[in-house]
């Protein structure tokens, strides 16, 4: 509900609702905190809890409690939480975890609202553990508790100064939150943290993640203003789906960085049995970073220098460096380290040449890397950095220094200060040696340029950036490509009958004629597919189809055909065809089974010289769906030439998932041959990935090979596998598909139809349209301080008034690219003289940790008085009760009459708030 609190925390673009405190204030800030099992035995985790609370004033007060001490560390104990004097907002743990159910249940008869759990030896400990554990869960969650750990360090908050935790020391107030699920890694970094004068604003041990996990943090520390970058340790992601929707959502205003434990098998096996917790492919799980914007880092050292990197230079717009150095070898090594990370090397301008030559040494490199020899003074450093500065072919810069007689580290230090802040290209540094340039590394670093003690480093780094920014840009490209979801009904429900039937009867596998109508079915390019059941029918078939062809095994058992004789190609008459038929039967009766043939597919015999591809699915453990593209054919396994995507896919995805392929640059053409068509094969990667979260039945679904060539794209052979009918809990998606069930008709009064769907991607430029028509009250424009918003508060937020520019661009963004998990965003798309358009727009969004949703509408205005605004309103009474809403609510200006007559006519009541001239319009769902 919109209050005059914390209103510059809210990203006015994405939701005008949303302006409260967050229910995690209390964790971070507590007016209270108590201790249970509190104790003052020396070297006891309950001293050190209760010490650093109490050494580090946080504004609340501390209840030590423990029935049998009358006081621990001078203050008196209670014996119970409902002893303490006052309401306890946390109450942290360290007793045994057999005594932990009990307690927890008196955490919820007190109304506690946060526990923290430091006690080990639930689910990591094996089943009499998962059991503890589940008992807890389920009194906590009746009692809407919520809980940090069990297994962790506690929480720091140095900017409240709160130190619920039994680390050794108060980390220094900064701008890097840190979460972990180990606590040991936790006490190492506070520890390092000093002597590298790195400060944080939140320190998280979320141990084995019994409820809160990352996604809860994250979601706070997404809005916390102290917080510039969010950096994780992870073992295991917990709930994807809700990790990942979290991490899209703060990735878009500040850098989310991770190092994940458990890539190898060894290291999986040791992360489980610290958390209790399967691990999934770390490739899957690399692609799932990628996809919610998150940058990935591979060295604990990396972790934080990168957070460090992104809170002082800009992000390069491409991945071309120009090295500026006073020594041949370090600009080597630079090139070496750069390329094999992902880096070029900047091509310098002629003219970025032509005025390097005019303030250095004629015997400089007159390339790049830029050498301005041993005795380069600070005035050569700094005339040449402002001279490339300029370059449109360099995305960033690194200036090495190495200690010589005639070269001043510090002078050419403080030289360079003045250019560490050039638009949209880092600038970072390599002082390489010891005592000699400790001193002008101080000076760079203090004076907001980053300096590494080696070039490599600074390369990765830069690498690093380059691939952040990537990823960003890449999720969130404006779409060209659209694939026309409408049409996919008709196909969705087809194929939905298809899978009924078949898991009713109680097998998995499809054969591959009905593999074939699956994928037909969603507009993929099939061959022709006849079933005979006998030799004659299956000479018929060929006749009618036309020579050559092939027979292929028909089974329902039997998944590769090739291994048992149950494939016979280039058959060019009637009597080859029957001798096939009769021979495949037999062979597959010796090596296989007499039931195992099923008769045969007959299908038209392909010569089209195109590539080889591999378009499969499969489940992973944790993220559920993955979709493969790669190099295809019999020896994909050997060649291994693939990339991973998360369903669902859009066209910008699926080119980033080619992009990423070796065959990529061979499907544009090579050596004489045609490019195939990228666009038909990225529409029909876009469909494939639709049907896939379509239909979670689906474990797994192969086409091998796809051929691609200039004339199309044409699926050869395919193979599907559905989950065992009497699998109950089907996997689902990491990311939320389009919900389908919120697509509602509706006639208008004046004639004609509106559309009432949830929006896409793809929708961007009608978009753009929307927001250039609507006509926006007075203080709608996402510059103006929420809480000075004149009227009409639940309308709809107004785009910055050029739509291409930066706050414009993240607007429609938000917008466009919606998380259905965070909010359904309705589109009332109609036709209007030829022209597709949106003529109104409604939100509703879903409150951190609450059952409450928030609304927000507006039609435009030559669209008004056709009953949209009340279609629009209802449907969105409809998306908030399915999502599961208790009631959906908005502010509203007091003075607008109309519209608050208009919600009490259908159904809203109406209350005056504590924000004056404000009313909260809810419907109880």
């Amino acid at each position: 509900i919109a209050t005059k609190s914390r209103p510059e925390m809210v990203d006015p673009s994405e939701d005008v609702l949303q302006i409260g405190g967050h229910p995690l204030d209390s964790l971070f800030t507590p007016t209270s905190v108590a201790v249970i099992g509190a104790t003052d035995r020396v070297g006891s985790v309950g001293r050190t809890l209760l010490k650093n609370l109490i050494s580090n004033p946080f504004g609340g007060a501390v209840f030590p409690v423990n029935p049998k001490r009358d006081q621990v560390l001078g203050i008196t104990t209670f014996a119970s939480l409902a002893m303490c004097p006052k309401r306890v907002d946390v109450a942290v743990i360290i007793t045994p975890a057999s005594t932990v159910p009990k307690l927890v249940q008196e955490c919820v008869d007190n109304k506690v609202k946060h526990a923290i759990i430091i006690s080990a030896g639930f689910r990591e400990v094996g089943p009499e553990g998962a059991k503890l554990e589940e008992e807890v869960q389920a009194i906590a969650a009746k009692g809407h508790l919520r809980i940090v750990g069990p297994n962790c360090l506690g929480i720091i908050c140095p900017t409240s100064g709160l130190n619920a935790s039994f680390a050794n020391l108060m980390p220094a107030k900064g701008s890097v939150a840190f979460i972990s699920q180990s606590g040991a890694m936790i006490t190492s970094v506070l520890d390092w943290s000093i002597s590298q004068k790195v400060g944080f604003s939140a320190v998280i041990s979320i141990g084995a993640m019994m409820d809160m996990d990352f996604s809860d943090m994250i979601n706070y520390l997404s809005n916390d203003e102290s917080t510039k970058s969010i950096v994780l340790y992870m073992e295991t992601i917990g709930d994807a789906r809700k990790f990942l929707s979290a991490a899209r959502e703060a990735s878009l205003t500040k850098p989310i960085i991770v190092i994940k434990g458990g890539q190898t098998e060894a290291a999986a096996k040791a992360a489980a049995s610290h958390t209790g917790s399967l691990t999934g492919s770390d490739a899957v799980l690399d692609a799932a970073f990628k996809r919610a914007g998150v940058l990935r880092v591979q060295r604990m050292a990396d972790l934080f220098e990168m957070a460090d990197v992104l809170s002082k230079q800009p992000l390069p717009l491409g991945n071309r460096l120009a090295i500026l150095t006073n020594a041949g070898g370090p600009g080597v090594l630079a090139c070496d380290a750069l390329a094999q990370s992902g880096g070029a090397l900047a091509e310098l301008l002629p003219g970025t040449i032509e005025k390097l030559s005019g303030v250095l040494p004629p015997a400089w490199s007159h390339s790049n890397p830029i050498d301005v020899l041993g005795d380069a003074t600070a005035s050569h450093y700094a005339k040449s950095l402002e001279i490339i500065a300029d370059d449109t072919n360099c995305d960033g810069f690194l200036v090495i220094l190495t200690p010589q007689a005639m070269t001043a580290p510090s002078e050419c230090a403080e030289a360079l200060k003045k250019y560490k802040s050039i638009p949209d290209k880092p600038v970072l540094a390599s002082w390489m040696g010891g005592p000699d340039v400790a001193e002008g590394a101080r000076v760079l670093r203090e004076g907001g340029i980053p300096c590494y003690s080696y070039p490599d480093m600074a390369c990765r780094t830069f690498n690093y950036m380059h691939e952040y920014k990537a990823n960003l840009q890449s999720n969130y490209e404006r779409i060209n490509l659209q694939v026309n979801m409408g049409e996919l009904s008709t196909g969705r429900a087809e194929v939905a009958a298809m899978i009924a039937r078949i898991r009713g009867s109680g097998r998995s596998l499809l054969t591959e004629a009905e593999s074939k109508q699956l994928l037909r079915a969603y507009g993929i390019p099939v061959t022709a597919c006849e079933v005979a059941a006998t030799p004659e029918e299956a000479g018929s078939a060929a006749e009618k189809m036309g020579f050559p062809v092939v027979v292929k095994l028909n089974s329902t058992t039997i998944t590769h055909k090739f291994d048992v004789g149950g494939v016979k190609l280039n058959l060019h008459s009637r009597a080859e065809v029957e001798k096939a038929f009769v021979e495949m039967k037999e062979s597959v009766s010796r090596l296989a089974s007499p039931d195992g043939f099923e008769g045969a597919t007959v299908q038209p015999m392909i010569d089209v010289k195109g590539f080889e591809i591999i378009l499969g699915s499969s489940i992973d453990p944790q993220l559920g769906p993955v979709v493969l593209f790669g190099m295809g054919g019999s020896l994909v396994e050997v060649f291994k030439d693939s990339a991973l995507g998360l369903p669902p896919l859009n066209a910008n995805l699926a080119k980033k998932m080619l992009q990423q392929t070796k065959i990529f640059t061979a499907l544009q053409g090579v050596r004489g041959m045609k490019g195939v068509d990228i666009q038909a094969l990225i529409d029909v990667m876009v469909r494939f990935s639709v049907l896939v979260v379509d239909h979670p039945q689906i474990a797994e679904c192969d086409i091998n090979p796809l051929i691609a060539s200039s004339e199309g794209i044409l699926s050869l052979d395919s193979r599907v596998l559905l989950h065992d009918p009497s699998l109950k809990q089907l996997p689902r998606p990491a990311i939320r598909p389009y919900p389908h069930e919120y697509v509602f008709k509706h006639d208008l009064k004046t004639g004609g139809c509106v559309t009432m769907r949830p929006i896409l991607p793809e929708d961007e430029e009608m978009m753009k349209g929307f927001y250039s028509q609507a006509a926006w009250p007075a203080g709608c424009d996402p510059s103006t301080p929420l809480h000075e918003v004149p009227e009409n508060v639940c309308h709809w937020p107004a785009a910055a008034s050029t739509p291409d520019d930066a706050t414009g661009r993240s607007h429609l963004i938000k917008t466009c690219f919606a998380d259905y998990d965070r909010s359904i965003v309705l589109v009332a798309e109609l036709v209007d003289q030829g022209e597709r358009i949106i003529a109104a727009a409604g939100r509703c969004t879903k409150g951190h940790m609450s059952e409450d949703l928030t609304f927000a509408l507006q039609v435009l205005p030559s669209y008004r008085k056709l009953g949209l605004g009340r279609f629009l309103l209802e449907n969105l009474v409809i998306c908030a009760r399915k999502e599961g809403g208790r009631c959906i609510k908005a502010n509203v200006h007091t003075t607008n009459e109309g519209a608050l007559t208009f919600l009490r006519k259908i159904g809203f009541s109406v209350q005056d708030t504590a924000d004056e001239g404000l009313a909260l319009a809810a419907f109880a769902l």
